[in-house]
């Protein structure tokens, strides 16, 4: 089985699934998850995750994403992009000069509250939305605290128009371009949207399903494979001590004495016993100044084991997330 992480560059008329399904095929293997769905008419960046990697998926849908997105003035339709059923037209944004667009998109720079589309697999009473919109009905909806991180490169050829979006999770870029079209008077829906960037992973480093099924096929796999432990860098690292190996692989909490005092790829060439001892256990001396809540990469012999996160109050590591 795989571990590990593909940089996936999902194709116009997939859906999420359809590409978790697809790899399944071609790498033989089951256990395999993906963050961040994309509609179908949408293209980008989609992070799978491999094996035990899938034990990262929450994490990195938590991330911040940027996007390519293209709307289209004058119209309203029920899934909010060009795909769905038009309900209004409109050629007031006919009269609209560029500066008008432009001050209507920058206004939603930083936190606001969006209404989610229909067309969403957000839950309702047990039930999708999508589920509901394809019966015919619309459910009411709780507004949800979003935030646009920033705006750029804005392009207008009327009625469509280009910019670059920055969001955080839970933003739904559809129901931008709605809420945009709004403001100005018009409506809007969404025309295009390429995903560009996920949790540092760009989509010039993407991999297309066909592209993987060659480098299967030429027993190259790990050309596009990344370990799990590349995209947890923002983490700090601690090394396991000989000693509390054990321990961490039973998956308990560990005391700061647990951990050698720097990166393993520091120390010098001492015995397990001689390092064991640079630490008094019995005054349980560590000078290091942790952060409350923080979690770390835990590692025993240059293996990635566990995140764990560190409680002040009691001056211990909690288990996280376990990669045994």
């Amino acid at each position: 089985m795989i571990d590990g992480i593909i940089n996936v560059y999902k194709e116009k008329g997939y859906t999420s699934f359809d590409v978790v399904a697809k790899l399944r095929g071609i790498l033989k293997q089951k256990k395999i998850g993906h963050t961040g769905t994309l509609d179908p008419m949408a293209e980008g960046v989609l992070i799978v995750c491999l094996g035990k990697a899938t034990k990262l998926v929450d994490i990195l849908i938590s991330s911040s994403k940027e996007y390519h997105a293209s709307m289209q003035l004058g119209i309203k339709t029920d899934t909010e992009d060009i795909t769905g059923e038009i309900q209004k037209e409109s050629d007031s944004w006919k009269s609209l000069s560029d500066n008008e667009i432009i001050e209507a998109i920058n206004s939603f720079i930083g936190k606001y509250s969006q209404l989610p589309p229909m067309y969403s697999a957000i839950k309702k009473d047990g039930k999708k939305l999508y589920e509901y919109a394809r019966s015919g009905i619309e459910v009411e909806r709780e507004k949800r605290d979003v935030e646009i991180i920033s705006i750029d490169n804005i392009s207008i050829e009327l009625p469509y128009v280009q910019f670059d979006v920055k969001c955080s999770k839970g933003t739904y870029i559809r129901s931008l371009c709605r809420d945009i079209g709004d403001k100005l008077g018009c409506g809007a829906s969404l025309f295009a949207l390429l995903r560009s960037e996920l949790h540092g992973m760009t989509v010039s480093d993407a991999y297309k399903l066909s592209d993987i099924e060659k480098l299967r096929d030429e027993d190259m796999l790990y050309k596009c494979v990344v370990s799990m432990d590349s995209l947890l860098m923002d983490y700090d690292r601690l090394d396991i001590k000989s000693h509390a190996s054990k321990l961490l692989s039973n998956g308990n909490k560990l005391k700061p004495i647990c951990f050698y005092s720097e990166n393993h790829s520091t120390i010098d060439k001492k015995t397990d016993e001689e390092k064991n001892h640079d630490i008094d256990e019995e005054n349980n001396c560590d000078f290091r100044n942790y952060s409350p809540g923080k979690l770390y990469r835990i590692y025993d012999k240059d293996k990635l084991m566990a995140l764990y996160r560190y409680d002040e109050k009691n001056d211990i590591f909690v288990p996280f997330k376990m990669f045994l």
